[in-house]
């Protein structure tokens, strides 16, 4: 049982916390020899603390890289015997409860992870340009690798600095990597700039790499590939209604992980068969919910646990939750390896693509699938023209020679 645990740590320095820490793991759906493990862990990480002269305040991403580097080597007695990956999840889980009950500070856990110059630019992305999640991650990483090397002060920033940073930078990523941190940088520099503590016009210093968008044909899953996939989903079980409605929303209509994992009750209008997305930059579209992807939803509805969260789809194992963007993901890419696909990616983006290259070869204009997809221009869409391979031979051309 927990409590005789819990009385065995009570005299510890985090042992006023663990009563609560027991009740959030209970309540998150652990069971009880897991929940176990995971107040071990705490234990284990409060010992670390106190043997390193930590308080439980300053507890934050910095000090937890610590105890992940002090698992190898541990003796410790409280650790039990676990010092894998599972001693710093639980370790983990503990940080997050300590969190939410204010004991540690947020902010100033932020500041071990990135400066507060970044921390600025990040807050301006989400409040000014509304951007994911995702996003924000991805440009202030950017912005974090650019400050480490060029320093904290954006005024000493030089055209030569920045071309120098971005091409170092760019020997060790590939293409898509490279293009991502250039529009990174740019923004960066736009936004100092903004504040005015850089000089205006620095982001064209970033130099551009070559790469043409167009030049491939876009990846998707045949239509047979696409029916193994969701037919791995078994509609007798909670998870397999579950994923069914997920794939069938993505391949179906192309919405993106994070628009899945996103939607709430309310965005489903049952009498107009629409669901309301909110997608990048919070922009919002009803899109039409068509019979098989709704029946599919409502069936695991019908299985789907209690939970006091508004959102539909949700973790079927501790810890209960929302499904996040990820989480959504990897459903798809589970489906597809399920069904022995051979797919060039897995996850749920190749099944948006799938969505694309399927309307179009049913005839659907291809403003039509822009509107669908959300895309903020045509020509974003028009990669998708190429799909039908058919038509294509019947309108090219021979090469003509050369005569000589």
């Amino acid at each position: 049982m927990l409590e005789d645990l819990l009385e065995q740590c009570r005299s510890s320095s985090i042992g006023a916390h663990l009563d609560g820490f027991a009740g959030r793991l209970v309540a998150d759906g652990y069971a009880l020899p897991t929940a176990r493990r995971h107040l071990h862990r705490a234990a284990h990480l409060g010992s670390f603390l106190q043997t390193r002269g930590h308080t439980l305040g300053s507890l934050g991403e910095k000090t937890l890289g610590e105890f992940r580097r002090h698992l190898p080597r541990c003796r410790c007695p409280q650790s039990g015997g676990g010092v894998g990956r599972g001693a710093l999840y639980g370790a983990r889980l503990f940080l997050e409860y300590l969190r939410d009950v204010g004991v540690v500070n947020v902010a100033h856990d932020k500041e071990d992870k990135a400066p507060p110059l970044v921390e600025a630019f990040r807050h301006w992305l989400e409040q000014q340009c509304g951007y994911a999640e995702s996003t924000l991650v991805l440009y202030c990483r950017g912005a974090a690798q650019l400050v480490s090397s060029l320093g904290d002060d954006p005024s000493q920033y030089d055209a030569r600095g920045l071309r120098a940073f971005t091409v170092q930078r760019a020997r060790r990523l590939g293409q898509g990597a490279t293009k991502a941190l250039i529009k990174a940088l740019r923004a960066f520099l736009r936004y100092l700039a903004t504040e005015r503590k850089c000089r205006a016009g620095l982001d064209r210093a970033i130099p551009s790499v070559c790469g043409w968008r167009l030049s491939s044909l876009p990846r998707s899953l045949s239509s047979c590939d696409l029916e193994s996939t969701v037919e791995t989903c078994e509609t007798e079980t909670r998870q397999g209604t579950r994923n069914r409605a997920i794939l069938l929303l993505v391949s179906t209509l192309g919405l993106r992980a994070s628009d899945v994992a996103g939607l709430g009750f309310a965005d489903f209008d049952w009498e107009d068969a629409t669901v309301l997305v909110s997608g990048k930059s919070r922009r919002q579209a009803h899109l039409p919910l068509p019979q098989e992807v709704g029946d599919a939803v409502l069936q695991y509805l019908e299985y789907r646990p209690d939970s006091d969260t508004d959102r539909v789809f949700i973790r079927l194992r501790a810890p209960l939750g929302p499904l996040d963007a990820r989480g959504v993901s990897a459903v798809a890419a589970r489906a597809m390896r399920r069904a022995g696909v051979s797919a060039p990616s897995y996850g749920a983006h190749i099944l948006r693509h799938t969505a694309a290259t399927q309307m179009l070869r049913q005839g659907v204009p291809l403003d039509e699938v822009r509107t669908i997809l959300r895309h903020r221009s045509l020509d974003m869409t028009a990669t998708y023209a190429k799909v039908d391979l058919e038509l294509l031979r019947a309108v090219t051309q021979p090469w003509p020679e050369v005569l000589r």
